[in-house]
């Protein structure tokens, strides 16, 4: 008798399907489940049903069981509220560690948006940074947000963009701004000095969601005669909220040195 439990058996088939799409395939029937797999086809028959019976998958007209891709979009709208109920938890938290301002920001096109702050009256910020737009290439939360984006993906985004000067460090062309991106890669974080205005300096992380893309950047931003100096304990700060927020929006948390 196989060790194997139902569920057990039930994610190998599962998974099957999934690594079948990877190869191009559209789905796969419980005959190309099987040898793949090396199972016997009446097990698989039953775990495929059961999968589809849960919702995970769906079946064709050809009998072939494909992803029910409906649950991660499902997954992906969880993800968007838990940025926005416990990324406001993890800036209040941020914030109070800091006593410095804190965003929560996502891409959109060539720009960042914020979707999240938490200001503290000594942060002396007037005005509200939510829903505003900012130019990825100098912004606070620009380097976090193309994290893991290819050097290829990064020019394209900033084709057609005019490095028009924020501050003294506005980094002034594409390969000006993918140099900084590779020191903070190596450093585990991102510093904007100066380069969205003049005096202002941040500290910023990427958020990595579900399934391992960078959803949002956390971000600590003050001026920098004020958060410089306290560099390395807001980016031991910084990386402790952005390893919890990415354990609520199922993200997978890797360390990163002051």
């Amino acid at each position: 008798m196989s060790k194997t439990s139902s569920m057990g058996r039930g994610m190998m088939a599962l998974l099957a399907v999934g690594a079948r799409h990877a190869e191009g395939f559209d789905g796969g029937t419980v005959a190309d489940v099987a040898a793949r797999l090396g199972k016997d086809r009446s097990q698989v028959s039953r775990s495929l049903k059961g999968a589809q019976q849960e919702g995970f998958l769906t079946r064709s007209d050809q009998r072939e069981y494909s992803l029910d891709w409906s649950i991660l979009t499902d997954a992906q709208l969880v993800t968007e509220q838990r940025l926005k109920t416990d990324g406001l938890t993890a800036l209040e938290g941020l914030a109070t560690e800091t006593n410095e301002a804190c965003f929560l920001g996502v891409l959109s096109g060539n720009s960042t948006v914020t979707i999240g702050e938490q200001v503290p009256e000594s942060a002396n910020l007037v005005g509200s940074w939510l829903g505003r737009p900012y130019p990825a290439y100098c912004s606070d939360a620009g380097q976090a947000l193309l994290w893991d984006a290819p050097e290829a993906e990064i020019r394209k985004i900033f084709s057609t963009v005019e490095f028009v000067r924020h501050g003294p460090n506005t980094p002034v062309s594409v390969d000006d701004f993918l140099e900084r991106l590779n020191k903070a890669r190596v450093r585990g974080y991102s510093i904007v000095d100066e380069e969205a205005e003049p005096g202002l300096y941040s500290l910023s992380a990427p958020i990595r969601d579900f399934k391992g893309d960078v959803a949002a950047a956390l971000q600590i931003v003050g001026p920098k005669l004020r958060v410089e100096p306290q560099r390395e304990a807001f980016a031991v700060a910084l990386g402790s909220w952005r390893t919890w927020l990415e354990s609520r929006v199922g993200g997978g948390s890797r360390q990163f040195d002051a």
